[in-house]
C-alpha cells in the first residue's frame, strides 16, 4: 500500500493537470510539427483556436501544461529561486504524506486498548505513569505494551 501512495505521488505530483489537457497539448504539438512541416512557420494561438474550434484560453493552457523543463536548475522567479528547490519541497511534503498515512494505517491496524495507549502517549502527552492509571494497569506494563508496539511498527515499516 505504502509503495502505491508513493508511486501516485511520483507519477502525478501533488497538482494534476487532466488527461484531456495532456491530451489537447499532444494534439496541439502535432498539428503545429505538421503546419511547420508544409509552411515553415508555427501555428498561432488565433489560428490553433480556430482549428479545434477551441476558446484561445484552453489553447494556452495546454500548451503551458504540456511544456517540458529544460534544465533542474531554470530560474522561475525574479529573486533566482530555481525549479530544484521547489521540487525538493514538494518531495519533503509528499514524504510527510506518505508518512502521515502510514502511521494512520498502523495506527488502524492496532487494538482498541493499544491504539489508547499509543494514543494517550503520543497524541495527547501523557505520561506511562498517567496512562497507567487511565487504564488500570501498572506503569511497567504500560512500558512493555509500547515498546512491542513500537518494535512491531518498526517491523513492518521495514519489510
Amino acid at each position: 500500500m505504502i509503495g502505491e501512495i508513493k508511486k501516485f505521488l511520483r507519477d502525478d505530483g501533488i497538482i494534476r493537470i487532466s488527461r484531456s489537457i495532456k491530451e489537447l497539448g499532444i494534439k496541439i504539438k502535432e498539428l503545429d510539427r505538421i503546419y511547420v512541416a508544409k509552411t515553415g512557420e508555427s501555428l498561432c494561438v488565433g489560428k490553433l483556436s480556430e482549428i479545434l474550434e477551441l476558446p484561445e484560453e484552453n489553447i494556452y493552457m495546454a500548451m503551458e501544461a504540456s511544456k517540458s523543463v529544460e534544465s533542474i536548475n531554470e530560474k522561475i522567479d525574479e529573486e533566482g529561486k530555481e525549479l530544484a528547490d521547489t521540487l525538493k519541497s514538494d518531495e519533503d511534503e509528499q514524504m510527510k504524506i506518505v508518512n502521515k498515512i502510514t502511521v494512520l494505517e498502523l495506527i488502524k491496524s492496532l487494538s482498541s486498548r493499544d491504539r489508547k495507549i499509543i494514543d494517550l502517549r503520543y497524541f495527547k502527552d501523557k505520561t506511562q505513569s498517567q496512562v497507567a492509571r487511565i487504564l488500570g494497569i501498572s506503569q511497567v506494563h504500560v512500558s512493555r505494551i509500547e515498546k512491542k508496539i513500537l518494535s512491531d511498527f518498526r517491523s513492518m515499516l521495514l519489510a
